[in-house]
């Protein structure tokens, strides 16, 4: 059976009114304000931070080394031995310096010979000095005789005096032999916990260029510090006393949290990257953090409780000229104007209820990737400004219903955060 043409004709006609229809529709959805994507300003508390990443260690750590060079004969702490001051540790073979202390010792005894001998030919030349003065006053002998007998007790004198110091030589030198000798016990000189030991029994240690490194302890484990390395774009906003928050890999669902108690001056440059080290305090009660573990930290530079919070794609976002639209009418209090070139005074758009925008000048303080705190300008809790623009879909697109996209102003993932 065949249509009649006037039905196919009327068909044709309903479409045509309808597609005319549709497209009016979303005409004026572009032009009637909704085609705008808004948030509202509400209160709450946000904080400014610093990411870094950093390392954790013992806040003392002192590395226990030699003075002396020798086979090491024993040893009596080891890895993660607790050890207090003054406990003996390690031993270097004494045998050679043991030794020494007796070379020494007899050299000492010898120089003390020495000068008990220059006593007793001092004394015997002075007795020739006096009786040849005697004789001389009676013209017994000549005057020549006399200053013989003055100098050889002189010379007699002189040389007692050179024993003497000798015997303080000799004495300073069995002092450095025992001294070695008790280098040969390697002691620890804080209470602490070995965290590393270098060297085994019958391992030869050599000091004669520097000291090594035989034990690395720690003086107090339940006390730990995170040596972070900031970025110098970040540094300025670091200070001492700020809270400080952090993770490592051994607890990825624990946070730590400290206080920042240095920043370092000393530039650190890695490939032409100038980083600064800040050191925060860290509790460790438990001894579940470990020397070397990485931790990701984060440093709350600024802090701002019960606060006005703006949107911080709002102060991102500008009006343009949108295809196929005329641009839109603005109100830009203060003279503003949405197409003046040159830097700009932080603002926001706020949406009129004939469609038009209205730029409202802002002042803001505290600030993070998703909000920043309002400290001045005309805006009130739960107003709503203007963050970006609808996309438009597509006319290929117009019977199937998707929910509208965001464009323009920056984007915030995900909910809100508050921190």
């Amino acid at each position: 059976m065949s249509v009649p043409r006037r039905h196919v004709a009327g068909a044709v006609m309903l479409l045509l009114v309808a597609a005319t229809g549709y497209a009016y529709w979303r005409h004026q959805l572009r032009d009637d304000g909704n085609d705008y994507v808004t948030d509202v300003v509400q209160r709450g508390s946000v904080a400014s931070t610093v990411t870094a990443s950093g390392t954790v260690n013992p806040v003392t750590t002192v590395q226990v080394g030699t003075y002396v060079s020798g086979p090491i004969k024993a040893i009596y702490a080891d890895f993660n031995s607790r050890v207090s001051k003054g406990q003996l540790v390690a031993k270097i073979d004494p045998a050679p310096f043991q030794v020494k202390v007796q070379s020494s010792e007899a050299a000492v005894a010898n120089a003390k010979a020495k000068v008990l001998k220059d006593k007793a030919d001092l004394a015997f030349k002075k007795l020739t000095f006096q009786r040849n003065q005697q004789l001389l006053a009676k013209k017994l002998i000549a005057q020549s005789d006399l200053d013989n007998a003055r100098n050889d007790y002189d010379q007699a004198a002189a040389q007692l005096a050179l024993d003497e110091a000798a015997v303080k030589q000799s004495e300073a030198d069995l002092e450095a032999a025992r001294i070695n000798l008790a280098y040969t016990d390697i002691q620890s000189p804080v209470d602490g916990v070995v965290v590393s030991r270098s060297v085994d029994v019958g391992q030869t240690v050599a000091a004669s260029f520097q000291t090594p490194t035989l034990f690395l302890i720690a003086q107090d484990l339940t006390k730990m510090q995170v040596d972070a390395n900031v970025s110098e774009s970040d540094i300025g906003a670091v200070g001492v006393g700020q809270p400080v928050t952090f993770r490592v890999d051994a607890y990825p669902d624990r946070e730590f949290s400290g206080n920042v108690v240095q920043v370092r001056n000393a530039p650190i440059n890695v490939q032409n990257v100038i980083t600064y080290d800040v050191v925060a305090a860290v509790d460790n009660p438990k001894l579940e953090l470990r020397p070397g573990m990485t931790a990701t930290i984060t440093i709350t530079t600024a802090r701002s409780e019960d606060a006005l919070l703006l949107p911080v794609r709002a102060l991102r976002f500008r009006p343009e000229r949108r295809e196929g639209a005329e641009p839109r009418s603005t109100r830009a209090p203060e003279g503003g104007d949405a197409s003046r070139k040159g830097p700009r005074s932080p603002a926001v758009w706020t949406l009129q209820p004939d469609g038009s925008l209205k730029r409202v000048k802002v002042r803001t303080g505290v600030q993070n990737e998703s909000y920043a705190e309002l400290v001045a300008g005309d805006l009130r809790q739960d107003e709503r400004v203007v963050v970006g623009y609808k996309r438009a879909e597509p006319a290929s697109s117009a019977n199937t219903q998707r929910p509208p996209a965001f464009m323009g102003g920056g984007g915030i993932g995900g909910g809100r955060r508050f921190h």
